[in-house]
């Protein structure tokens, strides 16, 4: 799957005439971030994409963004996160500027997102940016035939039925808002509890509501999903595979295994990890940022004829 988006993305590079160049901003120790910021440097590499990483104390990270968001060279940054851990991070995603924002993280992206709207401009020339990994999941299940092409366009996860456990503002949370802005009934799981994501009956509704199942745990909602998704990042966090519905999709996005060891009893098909097709939708994103800035300039070189009086 990674290889068809990448002749995707490959396409689309030979017709933007250069090479983006993507800044990758590492400011903490964590293990799993540097190699994901390995992989990016691999991939961007191997796919006529330029890659520069720097890294730098947490305490200079935001003068070092705000830099890079006034150079000119620089086609989109990503942030390796957790930096503080708390809603610090928060406040760092929205310091990169929304054009180089290849993770779309910002305010107009996820507002965008939530509103179930896809471009950025009234034109729709300029289409709007998803969250990498969120996305991610969705081309997973586009290809694994989860949605179904029948339907109209925003509409192919109806009737399907998907927990989603994790809940985070970056991951959890975005990606339950697009699987139910595509039609799906979603239970979105964390330690405060179940909410369920819908566009209301007969997915009427243009963008999705959000409604608190009170009493709600894993034990009610994954034994009704014909998906299952995992990004819990603890190592001692499983979802029991007796809750699992037989022939389950089941999908781990988390670094560590949420899954038990004998999932495949259950789930007819079982994605252990994602991480490759994040990469390349990475890529994608970078790619988008510059054909919408080549956009932009062309919608601003464009003046009216004068009229003739």
């Amino acid at each position: 799957m990674a290889k068809d988006l990448l002749a995707e993305v490959s396409q689309g590079l030979s017709k933007v005439g250069k090479a983006p160049l993507l800044i990758g901003f590492l400011a903490n120790k964590d293990p799993a971030a540097r190699k994901y910021a390995e992989w990016t440097d691999r991939t961007c590499q191997e796919n006529g994409f330029k890659f520069e990483l720097r890294e730098v104390d947490r305490e200079e990270l935001e003068s070092s963004i705000l830099a890079a968001n006034e150079d000119p060279d620089i086609d989109g940054i990503i942030v390796y996160y957790p930096i503080f851990g708390n809603r610090q991070d928060q406040y760092l995603q929205q310091c990169t500027d929304v054009s180089k924002d290849v993770e779309g993280l910002s305010h107009r992206y996820i507002f965008k997102l939530y509103h179930n709207e896809r471009f950025l401009d009234g034109q729709m020339t300029q289409k709007s940016l998803l969250p990498c990994t969120p996305l991610a999941v969705l081309k997973i299940l586009d290809y694994l035939r989860v949605y179904n092409s029948i339907l109209p366009y925003g509409n192919r996860l109806f009737g399907r039925s998907i927990t989603v456990v994790n809940r985070s503002e970056t991951v959890g949370r975005p990606l339950a808002a697009l699987l139910a802005n595509d039609g799906a009934c979603v239970y979105s799981v964390d330690l405060t509890g179940v909410q369920e994501f819908t566009r209301g009956a007969g997915i009427k509704k243009n963008r999705h509501e959000v409604v608190e199942k009170e009493g709600w745990g894993m034990q009610d909602c994954v034994p009704l999903s014909d998906v299952v998704i995992g990004g819990v990042p603890g190592e001692s966090f499983k979802i029991p595979t007796e809750l699992l519905r037989e022939g389950a999709v089941c999908i781990n996005f988390s670094t560590e295994k949420n899954f038990e060891a004998d999932v495949k009893d259950k789930a007819s098909i079982y994605v252990a990890a994602i991480g490759k097709v994040t990469i390349v939708v990475l890529l994608r994103n970078l790619l988008r940022l510059v054909q919408n800035r080549q956009a932009r300039t062309q919608d601003q070189a464009w003046e009216p004829e004068a009229s003739i009086t």
